[in-house]
């Protein structure tokens, strides 16, 4: 069922594809609708811009022969990335020589895109052709007189990158090394690039399907976007297979991925999700997240977090799902400066897990021994990573029960990991691939060779004092009341750390409660209990199911939060205070 607003009685479970209405006008499909569109504003340069994981000669072939055929116009081509610099100047100017030669990582690349370019023209003549389409990535650095933007969902961009049936910005496809660039590189440098030209987009062309995109204009996806930036909102779920587990959601929720599992499920990240816009799912176009915060970040995240963020959302939900599966890896993340000096990013990767479902004996793995030996722990680490042998963490990490609805605290350095049988809601801090591994119980990939750990990386961030007793004292300690009482509605603070700069809290209910976001954004997920829905001060009212996750933005203040059918609710509240 797509997301509606007005009443609904009908009975809702999770909902993979949340769909929302344009504010005005109409999603259009094919090459015919865009070269109508063009042909009706008869613009001598169009400038098509968007991704590199994008067949662009093909995308641009078909526009020439619609534009050819429906609007009877003379067309000629230009594919800016003839422009851009040899590939090993690409990669000096984009990567930086921090991570050089590591296998796994590359710096977060802080430049423009216009930095990949030699010698690219501030202006071309279409003459003697009634229209010259210039088109690639960077395409608006070329004078024009239309601007559209071009967009494949990221995880097809990936897919296609991984698979070596596309390039890199300034790369070859199937170089050494391209999805670190993918993730590293050309996500942000092609994020940066879009939200600078956001506000002179004519049209937005979604080109998941080559042959026939989707399209709307570009004044009224900015329209459409300035609404739900006011209005509670999802994002679209990614599903990822993995060497885990991955049942819990294909069975229990009903997500049926074209994959034997889904080990993982991003709910909500910046970097990745989309939403879609239109009458319907099949029926849409899918727009970047990020485009929609970068767009309208006061309304969206409020005035202080974007005063701290920019345009960082700086927090994400996720499943892990380990039933009927393995151990996740023995793992930790960079600390602040770290994260900073090596990696690029200007905050880290703090996390928390909050326990969905468990099997009895489950367990999660956080923080140091009292008695572990870290030269030792080090060794052992090695000898896994260099040649297979297998040994004991739990001589050196220790263990606590997978308790329902327990929430533990990983602030980076913290060695840490979900054990088999768990499904773990991952309420965390935005930067989401760096994972610096310990230990991977000596798995193997498809192709027989030990998957990666980085020991170095894991052992110059491990954050030693996070041992013993106190672990479960600080990590992991009992909910804190914060308002109402039970049966009433009340919300309790399940964790909150100094140097963790957002906290979980839960909203429990048997009827409804009310809630406000005070200028800061709340993100919520029904954790225990059927359905309910959210109303705002505005009127608008949005259905949850449950384990979905939804944004209520920073602009919404008051709203309240009913069951609508089941047992009582517990919602999942993560806020930056």
């Amino acid at each position: 069922m797509n997301v509606t607003s007005g009443d609904d009685q009908q009975r809702r479970v999770y909902d993979p594809v949340p769909c929302y209405p344009l504010a005005a006008g109409s999603v259009d499909e094919g090459h015919a609708a865009l070269a109508r569109a063009m042909a009706a504003s008869r613009p001598r340069v169009l400038a098509l811009d968007g991704p590199a994981a994008l067949d662009w000669n093909g995308f641009a072939e078909r526009l020439r022969a619609a534009l050819t055929g429906e609007g009877g116009l003379s067309v000629a081509t230009y594919d800016v990335r003839r422009h851009h610099a040899p590939p090993e100047e690409v990669r000096r100017r984009t990567q930086g020589s921090a991570l050089d030669g590591d296998p796994n990582f590359v710096r977060l690349s802080g430049g423009d895109l216009a930095d990949v370019f030699d010698g690219l023209p501030a202006a071309l003549d279409p003459a003697p052709a009634d229209t010259l389409v210039v088109y690639g990535p960077g395409a608006a650095l070329v004078g024009h007189d239309e601007l559209w933007y071009v967009e494949v969902a990221k995880r097809h961009t990936l897919a296609a990158v991984q698979g070596g049936q596309a390039p890199n910005v300034g790369h070859p496809a199937g170089e050494p090394g391209v999805e670190k660039v993918h993730l590293y590189v050309d996500w942000p440098l092609l994020d940066r690039h879009r939200e600078r030209i956001y506000d002179r987009i004519a049209r937005f062309v979604d080109a998941a399907d080559l042959a026939a995109p989707r399209s709307v204009r570009g004044e009224d996806l900015r329209a459409t976007l300035d609404g739900l930036a006011r209005r509670p909102f999802r994002t679209r779920p990614a599903y990822l297979s993995g060497s885990w587990g991955g049942q819990w959601l294909r069975k229990t929720v009903g997500v049926e991925p074209d994959a034997p599992n889904v080990a993982l499920s991003y709910e909500l990240i910046a970097p990745e999700s989309g939403v879609l816009l239109g009458p319907a799912p099949d029926a849409a176009v899918e727009v970047p997240f990020a485009m929609l915060v970068a767009a309208r970040p006061r309304e969206v995240m409020g005035e202080p977090v974007t005063e701290r963020f920019g345009t960082s959302f700086p927090i994400r939900f996720d499943y892990l799902d380990t039933v009927e599966g393995g151990n996740l890896s023995v793992h930790c993340h960079p600390r602040p400066d770290y994260m900073k000096e090596v990696f690029g990013w200007e905050y880290t990767q703090h996390e928390t897990y909050y326990v969905m479902v468990t099997r009895p004996g489950a367990k999660v793995y956080l923080g140091l021994r009292e008695d572990a030996d870290m030269a030792e722990f080090r060794r052992e680490s090695h000898l896994a990573e260099d040649e297979g042998r297998f040994f004991d963490v739990e001589r050196y990490v220790q263990t606590f029960p997978a308790d329902p609805h327990r929430l533990f605290l990983v602030p980076a350095g913290t060695p840490h990991a979900s054990g088999e049988g768990n499904v773990v809601l991952e309420v965390s801090a935005t930067p989401y691939l760096y994972s610096l591994r310990f230990f991977d119980w000596v798995r193997r990939d498809a192709a027989g060779a030990l998957r990666p750990v980085h020991v170095e990386h894991a052992f110059a961030n491990l954050d030693v004092e996070r041992r013993g007793a106190a672990v479960g004292e600080e990590l992991a300690g009992p909910p804190r009341p914060l308002r109402g009482a039970p049966g009433e509605g009340r919300e309790v603070l399940l964790g909150a750390l100094p140097e963790m700069f957002f906290e979980v809290r839960r909203l429990e209910f048997d009827e409804h409660v009310g809630d406000d976001t005070g200028g800061r954004f709340h993100v919520l997920n029904l954790v225990e209990g059927e359905e309910a829905v959210i109303e705002t001060a505005a009127g608008d009212r949005h259905p949850l199911a449950y384990a979905e996750t939804i944004v209520i933005p920073a602009s919404v203040g008051p709203y309240r939060i009913s069951r609508v059918r089941g047992p009582a609710c517990r919602i999942l509240k993560a806020l930056v205070p």
